[in-house]
């Protein structure tokens, strides 16, 4: 049975301590119009099978600031709506592979971290619980089981080998292997030449993908999505710039990188006049390829890029796996008006889909981190998002605009940079 675009999003009853601000508005007004525009949109359009998006609410404006197609953080998600996780897995991986009943699941190495595979076990449950049958395996070099203690049991890590063109982990041949490992450091060699289709394919890893490409795809989308309920592009969509080849060390490229980080200051700037905004604005310089919120950089004056101490330079230098970092995307800083718990800790939403379908979210927190700046660090914790029950429609009435619908926004938003992620994987694919 097949799951509908937007019904069964679950919608936010989390109290936040400010007004429903007006863009909101209008999005929740056009909901009808939304949902057939995506409709169309994915008439021809192959779906991605994971990811989230990183989302900033600063009230004037909406927008996607990061799209991950290998997420880690299942885990985070409310188990209230795992039925709605099923029901998405159900309805993907039968519209992608209708004949497949094995599944592989391809992780990170990360042996130590707890929380990452707890992420891991969550997903293998939902595509366990969707009727297939799952194996994690495990590209480390071994020939006997790994096992990692969790809060929620032991989960096991098989050995893997290639065979006749094939993945497989001893008598187990998948139909499908699900990959949720990001490939920073490049394509294995077990993974390349294979006859099973990897989802997300392995050329939507960062040693091939772009964050530039990605936002480029996104201005096009926005693009459009924009002149559908008659707003500015801007209010849902964040400037950037590129400035090809960057050495943080050598201070290669960084001239280049000052005079287009004022460019795009005064871009932002010209358009918080245009809308009475009084906050300063500023900018996010980042790796163009990679996560983790590593190589990251808040600035509101670029001649500060002139003043790095090496400290700084050699975080901007390396990313995820010691990769080197070479190219950057100047980004404008969103804004983060959200905040939640007792202490009103700073916070943004992440959105997580499976195929087209919003299956939740989270917020993630950091009680030391301000409203511009970067809040995936050391010291973040993630809140899961409280929801009403499974609604489909979005209320317009003057008196129920709030937080209710809340969620519903942020799964257009992310819905639009998933758009995006797509176009990015036929860009790669073909």
């Amino acid at each position: 049975m097949g799951l509908k675009t937007s019904e069964n999003i679950p919608h936010l009853i989390t109290a936040q301590a400010r007004p429903f601000y007006e863009l909101e508005k209008v999005i929740i007004d056009n909901r009808v119009k939304i949902e057939s525009w995506f409709r169309e949109a994915w008439y021809d359009t192959s779906p991605i099978l994971t990811s989230s998006v990183d989302i900033r609410n600063a009230g004037f404006k909406i927008a996607a600031v990061d799209t991950n197609l290998f997420p880690a953080g299942f885990n985070n998600l409310n188990p209230d709506f795992y039925a709605l996780c099923i029901q998405a897995a159900q309805s993907t991986l039968f519209e992608l592979y209708p004949h497949c009943k094995k599944m592989l699941i391809i992780p990170e190495n990360h042996t130590r971290n707890p929380h990452y595979y707890q992420s891991v076990a969550t997903l293998a449950d939902i595509v366990q619980k969707a009727g297939y049958e799952v194996k994690i395996g495990s590209m480390l070099a071994q020939k006997e089981p790994i096992s990692v203690n969790l809060d929620s049991g032991t989960l096991m890590l098989y050995p893997i080998q290639k065979k006749d063109n094939k993945i497989i982990s001893g008598d187990f041949t998948p139909c499908v292997i699900i990959l949720n490992n990001d490939l920073s450091e490049g394509i294995p060699a077990i993974l390349q030449d294979i006859a099973q289709p990897i989802e997300p394919p392995a050329k939507l890893g960062w040693s091939y993908r772009s964050k530039t490409d990605h936002f480029m795809f996104l201005n096009e989308i926005c693009q459009a999505f924009s002149k559908l309920i008659d707003i500015d592009i801007w209010r849902i969509f964040p400037l950037f710039m590129d400035c090809g080849e960057v050495d943080f060390m050598q201070r290669d490229g960084l001239t280049c990188l000052v005079e287009k980080s004022q460019t795009l200051i005064q871009k932002i700037q010209e358009k918080y006049d245009q809308y009475q905004i009084k906050h300063p604005p500023y900018i996010v310089i980042k790796a163009d390829a990679g996560t983790y919120g590593i190589a990251v950089m808040t600035l509101r004056d670029p001649q500060e890029l002139t003043k790095l101490n090496r400290k700084q330079r050699t975080n901007m230098s390396i990313s995820k796996g010691g990769r080197s970092v070479n190219r950057v995307i100047i980004q404008e800083g969103v804004y983060t008006f959200e905040h939640v718990g007792s202490e009103q800790a700073v916070a943004e939403p992440v959105v997580y889909m499976i195929g087209q379908h919003v299956i939740g979210g989270f917020y993630r927190v950091h009680k030391t981190r301000k409203i511009d700046e970067n809040l995936n660090a050391p010291g973040m914790h993630f809140e899961k998002l409280a929801f009403a029950e499974c609604c489909n429609n979005p209320e317009s009435r003057q008196n129920t605009h709030l937080t209710q619908n809340q969620f519903y926004v942020y799964s257009v938003i992310a819905r639009l940079a998933l758009l995006a992620s797509c176009k990015e994987k036929k860009a790669l694919m073909t």
